[in-house]
Formats: C-alpha cells, structure tokens, sequence
C-alpha cells in the first residue's frame, strides 16, 4: 500500500483548505481510510476516517462541522476539506490505511500504513 498525502500549506484562521490522500495498492477499494494529525509537541491523532466500502464517515469531536472527508473511487483518492480552520488546526496531517474505522477514534498504532504527511499551517 501506498499514500501520497498533498495540499498541506498556510491559510488563515477561517479560511478552506483540501488535503488529498492518493492511495494505491488496495483493491476493490472496501478498506477504511483515516486522516490523523500530529501537532508540535502532541500525539498523533485521529482526525477523521472513512470506510470507502459503505460511505461512513467519524469525524473527531474538534473538528465536526469544520471538515469534511470524501473519497473519489475514480481517482483513488481521499479527500479532507478543511473549512472554518483555527489556530489549533495546525499539525503534519497523515493519511493512513489498513486500520479500522468504527465511528470512534482509535489510537495510530491501529494503522499499519502510512502517508508522508503534508504541513497545514492556520495563522491567526
């Protein structure tokens, strides 16, 4: 399996923002994908996931209502729109696979495949 995780950059408190996760080396595309963050400091957390076999999404509590996570099976991509940001937003975003979305967070270790992870900077 393999991630590319792109669209990291700085924007301002309020502002939009898309984060795309390429994935490939899955197939059938029935596997769950999660988006965790990692602030300076802070643990790796989970962010968002979504299992593309059936449309459910979780989204962690900060961040419901702000982000939205989708996934173009055409494409093989996974998306993370982030809107509304806050300052408390920035952090390296990854993109992981082979892991479990349930509608509740879980823990890094969970995932055994990971992206590069890409930089989103929010300013005040």
């Amino acid at each position: 399996v393999q991630l590319q995780a792109s669209g990291g950059g700085l924007v301002q408190a309020g502002g939009s923002l898309r984060l795309s996760c390429a994935v490939s080396g899955i197939t059938g595309g029935d596997d769950a994908i999660a988006w965790f963050r990692q602030a300076p400091g802070k643990v790796r957390e989970m962010v968002s996931c979504i299992d593309r076999s059936d449309g459910h999404t979780y989204y962690t509590q900060s961040v419901k209502g702000r982000f939205d996570i989708s996934s173009d099976s055409a494409k093989n991509t996974v998306y993370l729109d982030l809107h509304s940001s806050k300052p408390e937003d920035t952090a390296v975003y990854y993109c992981a696979a082979d892991g479990p979305c349930a509608g509740r967070e879980v823990m890094w270790s969970r995932y055994a495949s990971w992206g590069q992870g890409t930089l989103v900077t929010v300013s005040s």
